[in-house]
């Protein structure tokens, strides 16, 4: 232990420091994979890792739970991985700088990980200890969940006697998750021409927004980097005349982009009129997002003169406009559950290269027709422009189960620990609980966590006294023998 020292419980947060200190990016977690083996085997427990780097652990029930069915616990062992500017943080080979401040945890300027880092440390600190009382124990950890859920797609489940599933990728206390979106990605590409030409070389980016989760906050009306640049550039070029150099902006689909950027050419006569422009926009957007987004900067800085590739006048106008016109954000609110988004999708990065234009977008629905649709749309969009659409890391949608006797048994265990219902809810956010479903015919499975803010941008925080409260309430859960008892040992 070293910054969570001393923190309850310790054994949860002694496992999620070491786990903060091994590099995890989605697709390379071979190191976190291996770490999970070792632990299996330190521990004499039978486990299987396999080739994707999905871990599997077992562990016998407790005394006097013998004869329980099994519960499958599950998370994910890959992280998002996004730092404030200037960082320079190395995902790959470099852990999280782990800081405590007013009850909460976080990491310094990136990315904490506690999604879902702290799924591996709850069964982690579980598998270990040897006094708390629980059924058979079937631990499955899955990789490459924040990047299309190619963990879960590929696992071989075959091993997992279990048909009750707590999945521990929640970020809500209080709260038990019980059905959720389905989505996939799609990388969109769109080819350009390039001309030379010389002028004044500016950088216009904009910066400082809030971002976010794409499921969990498209529904708060933020901004997106990349739009709201393309609107940008687009109001310029109704003023005056300049030519793109490039546009590059977000990183990953599921994360509402917070920082885009233009490299633009323009005539030194003009850059007066240039910046006078974009404090008139700066002014009058810091306005229309002053509740989601206060701290949205615009900044321009010029880099010298010389002559360039520029993309020609069809391709620019080609790019902004299908940045700008595409589908983006909420498309549809449910009809049966007030406030709660159906359909989305978020532009999560864009980057003009050599030859394309290529777009990347992240769409979510729980409903398949719609999903569907929305597909169609973007595919019918870029096949008029020349471009193409391909989908991939699709995912059902975890649909509702009338009857759960699980999730009885959670909302019991949690209003007798604390005097008051547990909140029963669906999200936009995609969980692997469909995906596992499709492959465990008839499991009951909910998703419970401690609270986290902010996850999928720098300022992710895990509330320290909500890890305690949900380790307690999830050893609730495990002690209930059966309905209503518990063993006695």
């Amino acid at each position: 232990m070293g910054i969570l020292s001393g923190l309850q419980p310790e054994p949860v947060f002694s496992h999620f420091e070491a786990i903060s200190a091994i590099p995890r990016p989605s697709g390379q977690e071979r190191q976190i994979s291996d770490y999970l083996a070792a632990f299996a085997r330190a521990h004499h427990l039978a486990y299987r890792q396999d080739e994707s780097g999905n871990v599997i652990l077992w562990k016998d029930a407790a005394p006097g739970y013998e004869d329980c069915p099994p519960v499958i616990l599950q998370g994910h062992m890959d992280m998002v991985c996004e730092q404030e500017p200037g960082r320079g943080m190395d995902f790959t080979t470099q852990g999280l700088e782990l800081e405590v401040s007013d009850g909460w945890v976080s990491a310094r300027g990136t990315t904490l990980g506690g999604d879902d880092g702290i799924a591996l440390a709850y069964c982690l600190a579980l598998l270990e200890a040897e006094d708390i009382p629980h059924p058979p124990l079937e631990v499955l950890i899955t990789t490459s969940e924040e990047t299309g859920m190619g963990g879960a797609r590929a696992a071989d489940l075959s091993g997992l006697r279990g048909r009750r599933l707590i999945n521990l990728d929640s970020e809500e206390e209080g709260q038990i998750i019980t059905s959720c979106a389905g989505g996939c990605r799609v990388d969109c590409r769109v080819p350009l021409e390039y001309q030379t030409q010389t002028g004044q070389l500016c950088s216009l980016t904009v910066g400082g927004l809030t971002g976010g989760h794409s499921g969990t906050e498209i529904g708060k009306g933020g901004a997106n980097a990349c739009r709201l640049l393309s609107r940008v550039l687009m109001e310029l070029g109704q003023q005056f005349s300049f030519s793109v150099v490039s546009l590059c902006g977000g990183g990953r689909d599921n994360v509402i982009p917070q920082q885009a950027s233009a490299r633009i050419l323009l005539s030194e006569r003009l850059l007066p009129a240039c910046c006078a422009a974009l404090e008139r926009c700066r002014r009058e957007l810091g306005k229309e997002y002053q509740a989601t987004d206060p701290d949205l900067s615009l900044t321009f800085t010029l880099e010298g003169e010389g002559t360039f590739p520029v993309l020609t006048v069809d391709s620019a106008q080609k790019a902004l406009l299908l940045v700008q016109y595409l589908p983006n954000g909420v498309q549809a609110m449910s009809q049966t559950m007030p406030g709660m988004v159906e359909t989305s999708l978020n532009l999560g990065y864009m980057e003009t290269g050599r030859e394309a234009l290529a777009l990347r977008f992240s769409l979510r629905s729980s409903s398949r027709q719609a999903l569907a649709g929305l597909k169609r749309q973007l595919a019918e969009a870029l096949t008029a422009v020349g471009g193409t659409a391909s989908v991939s890391g699709e995912y059902p949608p975890w649909e509702y189960r009338a009857s759960s006797p699980l999730r009885e048994q959670v909302a019991r265990a949690y209003r007798e620990l604390y005097g008051r219902d547990p909140e029963l809810v669906a999200i936009h956010a995609g969980l692997e609980c469909g995906l596992l479903a499709e492959k465990l015919p008839g499991v009951d499975a909910v998703s419970i966590g401690p609270n986290m803010r902010d996850i999928h941008t720098p300022h992710e925080r895990l509330e320290i006294a909500s890890v305690k409260r949900t380790w307690d309430w999830l050893l609730r859960v495990l002690a209930e023998r059966e309905a209503g008892t518990t063993a006695v040992s």
